[in-house]
């Protein structure tokens, strides 16, 4: 009998858990070990990480693993959120709380600093969407605000990579998280001076850039003995949440498959030895992030179920639903009462996402129903319309046809969704895993201690041991012609 065990540690924008995953015969099972609330922080008008809660949830969960299992574990590693970062002073010291993404200062970065370096010339040395909050952004407010940090920073660590600081002592930064930040060239395998000059930034505060599955160093002495567990491998496994779902999608090799990561946010895309850029990805907006084994992820981000979390977050404060309740009635709302453009503006951090939806859908011309599950049922048929529109500008420069969706992430629980993108699209889902980034992460950590061979192998593993659920097309005619109507309302 071969047995491993693995430690993955999933930090999301809303929670974060701690994950065991055994991998016996050839059979993957995973067991959270403990689940740990995370949001953002006001202070001072900023929105920040509580970076130090974050570490202690963590290091609760490592603490349940020592008492709970009686093998040590084969390693650990953590994935999180992409283009967050934490700043190092020159003792090590970690300077204040990272900022959130989500928070305002970076609102018109973009366009000041195409005055520096144009638009077109960014997306040529780096292939990234733009997205106001990219790293490269939030750091161009920091110097722009002439931000004492400025004077002090010694090294940038991403999210996952300053969690690696603090748990090894030692200072790396993983590519699929380093891909996120719009300052990595992928032509040049390396930070772009180019774009570093034009921050006024030393290239020096970067680290070295290493692949998912390397070794980063053993847990430190101080963590082990505060709780107590063996001197655990850490690993930087695909360290991007995105990247480890990613990795974790159960296709054949030989199938012609885009994917769907569905959580807060929605990724959609394929999977690609070499990224694309050129002209047109540029005018799409489309992405180019790293994944295992050198390949890439050309995708768009889409705002996922972000609009149904906000929702119920606003209802909360009358009456707490479900997010079961909300699909419920969704599902019994009439169908295409109107669209709504998911990545509009006004729905990236709104205080009140009922009524963001309602203005939208005023000002566009159209009406809604009064009850919460005709929002509900607006947001995720728009979401399932957007995946389509995403899918045929991907179509325009991906050489193959798309046969099949892969849906993976929390999102697969929910089928309506799940449904609806099959209708929208006309294309066959297959939905599942649900724990994608878990397992991803996990199967990551596997390939670098050499307990599986390849990537292939991985996705074998992962059909043989999790439940896939298919969902078929359909009245796509109904769904094609409200596709023409969200195209008319979003172009």
């Amino acid at each position: 009998m071969n047995t491993h065990y693995y430690i993955g540690i999933d930090l999301g924008a809303s929670s974060g858990r701690t994950v065991l995953g055994t991998l016996e015969n050839k059979i993957l099972t995973v067991k959270e070990l403990n689940r740990f609330h995370n949001s953002a922080i006001n202070l001072n008008g900023s929105l920040h990480w509580n970076v130090v809660e974050l570490f202690e949830q963590m290091k609760k969960g490592l603490d349940v693993c020592a008492r709970d299992v009686t093998t040590s574990p084969d390693s650990m590693a953590l994935d999180t959120w992409g283009v967050d970062y934490g700043l190092l002073a020159r003792d090590g010291s970690v300077v204040g709380f990272p900022y959130a993404y989500r928070d305002g200062r970076t609102n018109n970065a973009m366009e000041e600093f195409f005055a520096r370096i144009p638009r077109e010339r960014v997306y040529a040395l780096t292939g990234n969407q733009f997205m106001q909050f990219n790293t490269l952004f939030q750091l161009f407010a920091m110097v722009r605000d002439d931000s004492p940090l400025v004077k002090i920073v010694s090294d940038l660590l991403f999210i996952p990579d300053l969690f690696n600081y603090l748990f090894t002592g030692v200072k790396k930064s993983e590519f699929t998280i380093s891909t996120t930040s719009q300052v990595y060239n992928p032509q040049k395998k390396d930070w772009d001076a180019e774009l570093l000059e034009a921050l006024g930034l030393p290239k020096s505060i970067m680290q070295e850039i290493v692949q998912p599955g390397t070794v980063i160093g053993n847990l430190a002495d101080a963590v082990c003995q505060e709780i107590r567990i063996d001197p655990v491998p850490v690993i930087a496994t695909a360290s991007h949440d995105t990247a480890s779902a990613v990795a974790a999608v159960p296709a054949n090799s030989d199938e012609n498959w885009a994917y769907i990561s569905s959580g807060t946010w929605s990724l959609v895309g394929v999977e690609l030895p070499e990224p694309i850029i050129n002209e047109k990805t540029l005018e799409f907006n489309f992405t180019n992030e790293g994944g295992i084994e050198g390949t890439f992820r050309f995708l768009k981000n889409v705002a996922g179920l972000w609009l149904v979390q906000e929702c119920r977050r606003f209802w909360s404060k009358e009456k707490m639903y479900s997010f079961g309740d909300l699909t419920k009635m969704a599902a019994e709302a009439a169908p295409f009462q109107a669209v709504i453009d998911p990545d509009h503006q006004d729905f990236l951090n709104p205080v009140d996402m009922p009524g963001a939806i309602r203005n939208y859908v005023n000002k566009t011309g159209q009406t809604i129903g009064d009850k919460p599950g005709d929002v509900i049922r607006v947001a995720l048929e728009s979401l399932a319309l957007k995946y389509r529109f995403v899918l045929d500008q991907l179509q325009q420069v991906y050489p193959k046809n798309i046969a099949k969706i892969h849906i993976i992430g929390g999102g697969t629980q929910n089928k309506l969704l799940c449904q609806f993108t099959a209708n929208a699209t006309g294309l066959p889902v297959i939905a599942g895993p649900v724990e994608a980034t878990a397992i991803g992460n996990i199967m990551t950590q596997a390939l670098g201690l050499d307990h599986v061979k390849s990537h292939d192998e991985i996705r074998w593993i992962i059909r043989k041991s999790f439940l896939l659920e298919s969902y078929d097309p359909r009245e796509t005619e109904k769904w094609d012609k409200a596709y023409e109507r969200f195209r008319e309302i979003i172009m």
